[in-house]
C-alpha cells in the first residue's frame, strides 16, 4: 500500500532516497484519484522494495504540488536521485505507471 507523506517527509522519503520513487499528487475530492488508488497500491505491493510509492495531498502540502508544477491532479511523478525524471497526468493504467519506474 502507498503511504501518505507530507513536506515534512518529503526531503527524507523522495529527495534522499537511494531508490527510485513514484509520487501520487492527489486530492480527496478528486474522482479519477480515487479512482486511481487502488491500482497505485498495487504497484507499491509490487515494486518493493526496489522502488518506493507515496501518495501526497496536494490540498495540505501545496507548497511542494507547486513546486513541481502540479496543475492537475492525479499527476504522478518518479524521482531517481532527488530529481524528477518522469512525469504523467491523468488516470493511467498501471502497466505505464510501472514503466515510469522502469
Amino acid at each position: 500500500m502507498a503511504e501518505q507523506i507530507n513536506s515534512v517527509d518529503w526531503q527524507a522519503k523522495v529527495l534522499d532516497s537511494d531508490k527510485p520513487v513514484l509520487v501520487d499528487f492527489f486530492a480527496t475530492w478528486c474522482g479519477p484519484c480515487k479512482m486511481m488508488a487502488p491500482v497505485v497500491d498495487e504497484v507499491a505491493g509490487e515494486v518493493a522494495p526496489s522502488a518506493a510509492v507515496y501518495k501526497i495531498d496536494i490540498d495540505a502540502n501545496p507548497d511542494i504540488a507547486q513546486k513541481y508544477g502540479v496543475m492537475s491532479i492525479p499527476t504522478f511523478i518518479v524521482f531517481k536521485g532527488g530529481q524528477p525524471v518522469a512525469k504523467q497526468l491523468g488516470a493511467i493504467p498501471k502497466e505505464r505507471l510501472m514503466d515510469m519506474l522502469a
